[in-house]
């Protein structure tokens, strides 16, 4: 992996790169769309292409259970698996894992879950967790860590830091017999305490790693102490490492955090609304039950260059989620994807100008909150 910084906005930390693996680049800022289970919910590689996406994040967790990683080896790693050429970035399975709640059990080694499928038991380590994208064979993988949900106390996060750098000091050693086919990233943890997020992000530097992760947050903390936790860690990130901020978030979220210098985004956001019929646009959001459709015949957003927007009506996809019909969550969905990867081409451009904070604003004054999630 090589990761190139083209330019610096003046105003702010925002940047524009370039971020080179062995099946294609992700310029810089880049949003990923979510790969749960090495597919994009309901749509197919080709519509993602054809969207524009440059990079996808599947799941570590997901795909260990099913259909194991094993299988995927076999098939020749999760490019050919799914037939995505492009980029693929394997989260380490920690979240999943950390979120089961009751079905696990936490030790200095890893940790012990029961599936969610069927309750049987695995124990996931931070060798297990490299063993497993390098069978895989993503371009990134990423460390095991443990994720907090908010709020967390201090010792807790204390904690949490303590185990997440002794883990990915065992994720570094353990992933020299993958190195030269796949980039490694650390996860920085702390919840919202500066001090831990500091002491976490100066550790994983000691250690050296391709590329930078934020973890723990949006995971319901406010978005103004979020921006705030986010910033103060950027702070302490090397300049020539990309940033890759996980599971964030809304338009308004993305364009705060690219201001604070984030390169690199996932989230669930897009198409999960999209198979609710809650859909993007410049002016805001726009719920598709809503009874002001059902004779509304123009496009989703009138300025969107997507295959949905340029074939069909807010009248006929309202019609389509009434009716129960499939083809409306993949229009929905597609039509999110690519307002995504089209704003942070937009970002990417602004950034390139030297304009970025205008293109930030008057996006902003145009973007409706109302009923944003």
């Amino acid at each position: 992996m090589e990761f190139q910084l083209l330019k610096k906005d003046i105003q702010t930390r925002a940047r524009a790169g370039l971020l080179k693996t062995a099946h294609g680049g992700l310029e810089t800022p880049c949003f990923m769309p979510v790969g749960t289970q090495a597919t994009v919910k309901t749509l197919t590689p080709e519509e993602l292409k054809r969207a524009g996406v440059q990079g996808i994040l599947c799941n570590t967790y997901h795909l260990m259970l099913r259909p194991g990683a094993e299988i995927v080896a076999k098939a020749g790693g999760l490019h050919r698996f799914m037939n995505w050429d492009g980029v693929i970035i394997t989260d380490s399975g920690g979240f999943q894992v950390f979120s089961l709640t009751d079905l696990k059990k936490i030790s200095p080694k890893g940790v012990e879950f029961r599936s969610h499928i069927d309750g049987s038991k695995y124990f996931l380590s931070p060798e297990e967790a490299i063993r497993i994208q390098g069978l895989l064979n993503s371009d990134i993988a990423l460390c095991l860590d443990e994720c907090l949900s908010y709020p967390a106390s201090y010792d807790s996060a204390c904690n949490s830091v303590k185990l997440t750098l002794e883990w990915a000091a065992i994720s570094k050693e353990s992933h020299k017999l993958f190195r030269e086919k796949q980039a490694l990233f650390g996860i920085v943890q702390g919840s919202v305490f500066k001090d831990l997020r500091a002491r976490c992000t100066e550790g994983l530097i000691q250690i050296g790693f391709d590329g930078y992760a934020i973890g723990g947050l949006s995971v319901g903390e406010p978005d103004l102490l979020m921006y705030e936790i986010l910033d103060e860690t950027i702070e302490f990130f090397p300049e020539n490492k990309p940033r890759y901020l996980m599971g964030c978030g809304t338009p308004a979220n993305l364009l705060e955090c690219i201001e604070d210098g984030v390169d690199l985004f996932d989230c669930v956001l897009p198409t999960r609304n999209g198979r609710n019929g809650t859909v993007f646009t410049k002016r805001g959001k726009l719920v598709l039950s809503n009874r002001r459709f059902k004779e509304d015949f123009s496009p989703l957003d009138e300025e969107c260059g997507c295959y949905t927007c340029q074939n069909h009506s807010r009248a006929y996809l309202r019609h389509l989620f009434n009716s129960e019909e499939i083809l409306g969550m993949r229009l929905a969905s597609l039509h999110n994807v690519f307002f995504y990867v089209d704003l942070m081409k937009q970002a990417r451009q602004a950034v390139i100008n030297g304009n970025y904070l205008n293109f930030k604003t008057e996006f902003l004054k145009n973007y409706s909150y109302q009923g944003e999630v």
